[in-house]
């Protein structure tokens, strides 16, 4: 069976199946684009906790940069700062001057206190130690009457715990503070009976209606409590409410939500927040509205809180520290205050001062009053001014991701590298501008971070794919043309890839064809070891002057040169190129001849064929294996030519339409009017002699050669033989006018049918 699976992968399906793993294994644009934002989506679900670091950092950021927002002015807070402890003595302070607060602010009209501090402990108090002594000595000695009613008396007077209870029950007013303890039961050495007794002392808040849609809704994220640290029972009793001040900071220290319920012992308790505005709304339904996945809201009367699924309030901080009014208790109780400031007021008691300062972390300071943070909290409530951070929201979010990600993906894979660079900036840009938008005018908090960095994982990762493939590109480039291209064109190439256009376009070239003359005859006469000796020395000195000029080597065939100017970078100059290649290959040649001769070896000779025009250029043959090339008619008519050579004695010869380019830089003659073989239409063809710089050396060959073609044509054979003769006189060894004074006897004995034109046509390649 494995055998039989092996084999398939050797058959033509095989084949095609496993390409086709392979289109799917290779990696592109798209593919990156996908795969940062299924690990982006990953990493969201999860909840990657260094990311959400981040984000919680730059959503201080935006809180801060948002500035300051103005208070609704229901709330102020009483502070023990420094001035009051060093007016009234060191913190904490006696009882009677806390009952002593409640009345100055029940007479100024304040609606509601609540108190940021817990009484815990009984007031310890020298006096009413000292009066119950006496008291119990009296009556063992058997003392009653006016004494002991007078001591009962003092003992009132003394004992500020209650002192403190009726200044709170004739208030009405006052909500307490009082805190949990979150953990084990190895956190707390209290009986089953201390922690009922503590329970009962904040019967009077808890939440009383929960409500849900769902028979067994989810409380697993809510922070469970083990036990209360509580005001005494006096106190306690004297109060119509109480709420707890627990603050509960992320994993960095900073304080940005609020628990508003606390489950203890089968109950939910509401914070000491709620219950301030509870009491100052005049007692509105308090309701948790409770779903399968957590908590959804706090109901408090018509004002819906949103929560998240653990009971918490995403604190809306509207500014630094006394963005909300602090006024010192000891101007409070002086009466500095005046009475409108605190009339209808919220007041929280608060500690400020430095030696006991209740510091927490904000967005706006690592030093922040913990009693103006449920400030903010009441504020947020009372005005329905929440940061929004919903569900919905994390919708919101995981389709930023997704969108945003897509269009970052599809669209720089188009662009080259400045562009690419510059819109990301945009687009990342443009969705910064958004979410803060979103964040300033809203209170949205739509997630920054996921979407950022999921745009900028795409972009780095297509930027680096288009590196890691520019560069292969640049490598497969170089390995392919290194030995067809001199190293100059190959980095002008490597620097812009994209004037390698492959497949096949249509353009303006000039091709060169070179052969050597009678090289079978030549082949015969030496050893495999000569001949591949002298090819060798031959080829690479053409090949060099090919480099020279920039030209493309397209192909070796034997002992025959074909070489492309003009592709695969643009050359304008390219007929001029190929014509000064062709005379230096001549050069080169002669200079080859006499070493060669020298050395006693066998002589060669060339001739080449040049011609320009519309050539289809780019790589030819099949996915597996192709070649660089050019071709076309242009190019067969420049391979006719290279073997035209051999019926006029010449090396080099030009078409017509390389000559039109060429002839203000380069001299030829002309020597005939052709139709090759397989085309219909004449040619005329030119003899390459040399650059137009040195005319002299062969203007007058030129001018007499012309003169006899011109009478040739014209039918008058004995005044063209004349002329050719001339050319003869000038140079002995011309085959070309030797051939045109044979061809003009031959016509004189057999004349040409009427009408003439002049055109020889090859028989042969």
């Amino acid at each position: 069976m494995i055998l039989q699976t092996l084999s398939l992968f050797y058959t033509n399906e095989g084949l095609a199946m496993k390409q086709k793993i392979l289109n799917v294994l290779r990696i592109s644009p798209f593919k990156i684009t996908l795969f940062v934002i299924v690990l982006s989506l990953l990493l969201f679900f999860l909840d990657f906790r260094f990311l959400r670091f981040i984000e919680l950092k730059t959503l201080d950021l935006r809180i801060v940069s948002r500035g300051a927002e103005a208070t609704g002015g229901e709330t102020v807070i009483a502070v023990v700062d420094d001035e009051s402890i060093r007016e009234i003595g060191r913190w904490p302070w006696p009882r009677t001057t806390i009952a002593k607060l409640v009345e100055c602010l029940k007479a100024a009209g304040v609606k509601t206190v609540g108190f940021d501090i817990v009484f815990s402990e009984p007031d310890h108090n020298s006096s009413l130690k000292t009066i119950d002594e006496l008291s119990s000595a009296m009556k063992i000695q058997g003392i009653n009457g006016s004494a002991i009613a007078m001591l009962a008396k003092k003992r009132e007077i003394a004992d500020t715990d209650t002192l403190l209870a009726k200044s709170i029950s004739r208030a009405q007013n006052v909500t307490l503070g009082y805190y949990f303890y979150i953990g084990g039961k190895d956190k707390l050495d209290l009986s089953k009976k201390d922690i009922a007794q503590r329970a009962d002392r904040i019967s009077n808040s808890r939440y009383s209606i929960i409500t849900s849609s769902d028979r067994n809704p989810d409380d697993s994220g809510i922070r469970t409590a083990y036990a209360p640290e509580v005001n005494i029972k006096i106190i306690s009793d004297a109060a119509q409410n109480s709420g707890y001040f627990n603050s509960m900071p992320d994993a960095d220290g900073t304080m940005r939500w609020s628990p508003l319920v606390i489950k203890f012992q089968d109950n939910y308790y509401p914070s000491l927040a709620i219950s301030l505005l509870t009491q100052y709304l005049d007692w509105p339904m308090l309701a948790l509205n409770m779903e399968k996945y957590g908590v959804e809201s706090v109901k408090l009367g018509k004002i819906t809180i949103p929560t998240d699924d653990r009971g918490r309030l995403l604190i809306n901080y509207l500014g630094p520290a006394k963005t909300f009014p602090h006024y010192s208790i000891h101007d409070i109780l002086q009466g500095k205050i005046p009475a409108d400031q605190l009339r209808n007021k919220i007041v929280l008691v608060g500690v400020t001062a430095t030696a006991v300062y209740d510091l927490r972390v904000t967005p706006f300071s690592p030093v922040y009053p913990g009693v103006e943070i449920h400030a903010n909290i009441i504020d947020n409530i009372l005005h329905q001014n929440f940061l929004i951070c919903s569900s919905l929201i994390r919708f919101v979010d995981i389709f930023a991701i997704i969108f945003f990600g897509l269009v970052m993906g599809l669209i720089i894979t188009r662009l080259r590298a400045v562009g690419a660079a510059f819109v990301a900036l945009i687009i990342i840009s443009v969705f910064i501008a958004l979410n803060l938008l979103a964040f300033y005018a809203f209170n949205i908090w739509l997630n920054l971070v996921y979407p950022v960095l999921t745009m900028m994982a795409i972009y780095l990762g297509i930027t680096l794919y288009h590196y890691i493939k520019v560069e292969r590109e640049k490598k497969k480039i170089r390995g392919a043309f290194q030995y067809y291209l001199t190293a100059s064109v190959i980095n002008e190439m490597l620097k812009d890839p994209t004037k390698l256009k492959l497949g096949g376009d249509k353009k303006d070239l000039s091709v060169l064809f070179s052969d050597i003359r009678g090289f079978t005859t030549i082949s015969e006469k030496l050893t495999p070891e000569e001949l591949v000796r002298l090819l060798n020395e031959y080829l690479t000195a053409m090949t060099n002057i090919v480099f020279k000029y920039e030209g493309l080597l397209d192909k070796y065939m034997g002992d025959a040169i074909m070489a492309v100017f003009g592709a695969p970078l643009d050359q304008p100059d390219h007929a001029r190129r190929a014509c000064l290649t062709a005379l230096e290959m001549m050069d080169e040649l002669q200079k080859l001849q006499k070493k060669w001769e020298a050395e006693g070896r066998p002589i060669l000779n060339i001739g080449i064929g040049i011609n320009t025009g519309d050539m289809v250029v780019g790589n030819m043959g099949s996915e597996m294996r192709f070649d660089y090339t050019v071709m076309g008619d242009m190019v067969n008519l420049g391979s006719r030519l290279e073997g035209i050579n051999k019926e006029y004695g010449t090396n080099i010869i030009i078409s017509e339409f390389t000559y039109n380019i060429v002839k203000e830089g380069v001299s030829c003659r002309e020597l005939d009017l052709v139709r090759v073989k397989g085309k219909n239409k004449p040619v005329k063809i030119m003899e390459l002699m040399g650059e137009k710089k040195d005319e002299g050396n062969w203007k007058d060959l030129i001018v007499s050669f012309e003169k006899g073609l011109s009478l040739y044509r014209e039918a008058k054979w004995d005044e063209a033989i004349t002329s050719f003769k001339q050319v003869l006189a000038i140079r002995a060894d011309d085959f070309a006018s030797k051939m045109y004074i044979e061809r003009c006897n031959n016509l004189k004995e057999q004349p040409p049918p009427q009408p003439w034109d002049g055109v020889f046509t090859m028989t042969k390649k």
